[in-house]
């Protein structure tokens, strides 16, 4: 059952979370020598984190509608 639970919360966490994106995010910006954790530095990955979650989530959205409108013919949905 933890074994279950472990896959589950790394699943969430890193796949539907994107949590390694938004490190990797910090670790580019602590580079370009901005600190993430003060409020003008943690605005910044907060805004380029949620800027490519949402375009990615937008994207598979838009993906998965267009499968599904596949099998639907035009006539039928009239």
């Amino acid at each position: 059952m933890q074994e279950l639970k472990r896959i589950w919360l790394f699943f969430l966490n890193q796949i539907l979370g994107m949590e390694w994106m938004n490190k990797s995010i910090g670790k580019i910006l602590a580079m370009l020598g901005i600190d993430i954790d003060g409020k003008v530095g943690g605005s910044v990955q907060f805004f380029i984190y949620d800027v490519i979650k949402i375009t990615i989530l937008l994207c598979a959205l838009s993906l998965i509608i267009s499968y599904i409108q596949s099998y639907f013919p035009p006539q039928r949905s009239k």
